[in-house]
């Protein structure tokens, strides 16, 4: 993981080998949803890495937490 650039949202799905420009987050964040009550980490559309980079970044409280929760929350809201 790079720690030297900025946390950001967009930066998140660069992590996260996702496509990182605001069409393609609001894209995936409006075709993937978590189940009430779901972690982030275990939406079925995460790949094995991804999950573990997103539970171990709330786990470990990392710089990376706080877009975490952001984004868990975009992807629980209905």
């Amino acid at each position: 993981m790079d720690t030297s650039i900025p946390h950001s949202l967009a930066n998140l799905f660069e992590q996260l080998g996702l496509r990182a420009d605001p069409a393609s987050i609001d894209a995936f964040i409006g075709s993937h949803r978590l189940k009430p009550g779901q972690a982030i980490a275990e939406g079925e559309f995460w790949s094995p890495a991804q999950a573990t980079f997103l539970r171990e970044s709330l786990q470990d409280d990392s710089d990376w937490a706080e877009e975490v929760d952001e984004l868990a929350v975009r992807l629980g809201a209905s």
